[in-house]
């Protein structure tokens, strides 16, 4: 069983709280004028979403998660979950969808992410930071309809909605950030 000192957790550090693998979301570290210094996470729970934020001393450990990291192709989803195959070994693993529903507007069939692993099973997915789509629905812009800054909602092949600049037309791809959910740039061929 590996541990971890307070003071030395970080943003994306994996733990353990309460039997379930948890991702620590925020980190800020205080230091009061009187009494030890602590560690202030929030720390989302990788197999069910939740949410926590716990007051962790510098001094104390807490269990480390051992995860890993598996490379594998999105196959299809169903009512819940999302199904991958391992790119080397061609394994399939399914990943809850619980918790993890955001995620399935940026997840492309054939396409390749990371999916984390932790004791034998799939309970999260690693997005890139950015992902280029396909615009399936988008309305014509209007003559005259310049405001400075103006957006318009289209759709992407993944079924996402995204507010773009009113030039973008259907079939032009376009670069979303997966963070924000926000339009970065068109993507010329």
């Amino acid at each position: 069983m590996a541990t971890i000192r307070g003071g030395d957790i970080g943003k994306g550090t994996c733990l353990i709280w309460n039997n379930a693998p948890y991702l620590v979301t925020e980190r800020e570290f205080v230091s009061p004028g009187k009494g030890s210094a602590f560690t202030r996470v929030k720390i989302k729970n990788m197999k069910t979403g939740q949410v926590l934020t716990q007051t962790i001393k510098t001094a104390d450990s807490v269990e480390a998660a051992e995860i890993t990291n598996r490379e594998c192709q999105f196959q299809y989803s169903d009512d819940d979950s999302y199904s991958f195959m391992d790119n080397d070994t061609f394994e399939t693993y399914s990943v809850p969808k619980a918790g993890l529903e955001d995620k399935g507007n940026y997840l492309k069939v054939g396409d390749s992410y990371v999916v984390i692993m932790w004791e034998g099973n799939a309970i999260d997915i690693v997005l890139p930071y950015k992902i280029v789509f396909t615009v399936t629905e988008s309305e014509n812009a209007i003559k005259g309809d310049t405001v400075s800054g103006a957006t318009k909602p289209v759709r992407v092949e993944t079924g996402l909605v995204v507010r773009v600049p009113l030039f973008i037309k259907q079939g032009e791809k376009i670069l979303v950030n997966t963070e924000t959910g926000d339009y970065v740039e068109r993507i010329n061929d």
